[in-house]
């Protein structure tokens, strides 16, 4: 597997071990920022238009300035550029963060946000619907709030490695995480759907699930009906699966002694190519 060890930074790209990043920085901090994780397939970023919207609108929300050249074509050459230099063109996960500039407490000095981008490798078998279902618990003891920042992919992830952290003990694939309501709203890397006699569900954003690319992408192409989802109702239904912007659809085949099928699953999938 390549190792694919060039960063860019700020625009400009260098090595994982000479990049400098002020100690002060607004993510290192206070979590101040946001990211966007994406696909790149043959040279091209999939579903960048999502990707970009999302990550400027979440600019806004974080009251941070987007530099008048920060354009989404812009945004797509450095990423593309980053990409090349690594010679990951044919297939690869891109981590791209924006960070809060440092100074005084809280109060940033700047409110022009830096950037990294970083390049990962991946399988073909990612793009694969999974042969064997993912196994799944509930994240015990932390939920996350409802607010205005309850939908953004930020730098503050905590939750989401603390439910890690418990899925990793428990043995699970991934934990879903609860609000503040008890309900149901995502894993710790995905958004989730259920189906439940041939009508399939997800939460609606105003539950606090993150505001998922591959979510939306659904959402634009088959009828899906927002609901909140309690746990009873999660344990109740015929199928279940998780998604996001790298691994598109997992099914999930148990959570705790339930266990769920994939037959529209399956066709969802296959909708989706």
């Amino acid at each position: 597997m390549l190792n694919l060890d060039h960063i860019n930074l700020n625009g400009k790209i260098t090595t994982r071990t000479n990049a400098a990043i002020p100690v002060d920085n607004g993510a290192f901090r206070y979590g101040y920022g946001l990211f966007e994780t994406m696909l790149v397939e043959r040279g091209s970023i999939r579903l960048k238009e999502y990707h970009w919207e999302r990550l400027f609108e979440g600019l806004k929300v974080l009251q941070l300035e987007r530099p008048p050249l920060m354009t989404y074509e812009w945004m797509e050459n450095e990423v593309l550029r980053t990409v090349k230099k690594n010679g990951a063109e044919g297939l690869s996960r891109v981590r791209l963060q924006l960070y809060a500039g440092g100074g005084g407490l809280y109060g940033m000095e700047s409110a022009q946000p830096g950037f990294l981008i970083e390049c990962f490798p991946l399988e073909t078998d990612v793009l694969k619907l999974n042969e064997h279902g993912l196994v799944a618990g509930i994240a015990d003891g932390i939920n996350k709030s409802m607010d205005s920042l309850s939908n953004l992919k930020s730098c503050n992830a905590l939750i989401y490695a603390i439910a890690a952290r418990q899925a990793k003990a428990n043995k699970w694939n991934d934990a879903l995480v609860r609000n503040t309501n008890n309900n149901i709203v995502e894993s710790t890397i995905a958004n989730i759907f259920w189906i439940k006699d041939k009508v399939v569900y997800t939460p609606p954003l105003t539950e606090g699930c993150v505001a998922g690319v591959m979510r939306r992408h659904i959402m634009e192409r088959i009828t899906v009906t927002e609901k909140e989802l309690r746990e009873e109702g999660l344990l109740l239904a015929d199928e279940v699966f998780l998604t996001n912007a790298i691994k598109r659809i997992r099914w999930v085949e148990g959570i705790g002694n339930t266990r769920y099928g994939n037959e529209k699953v399956n066709t969802i999938y296959k909708s989706l190519l």
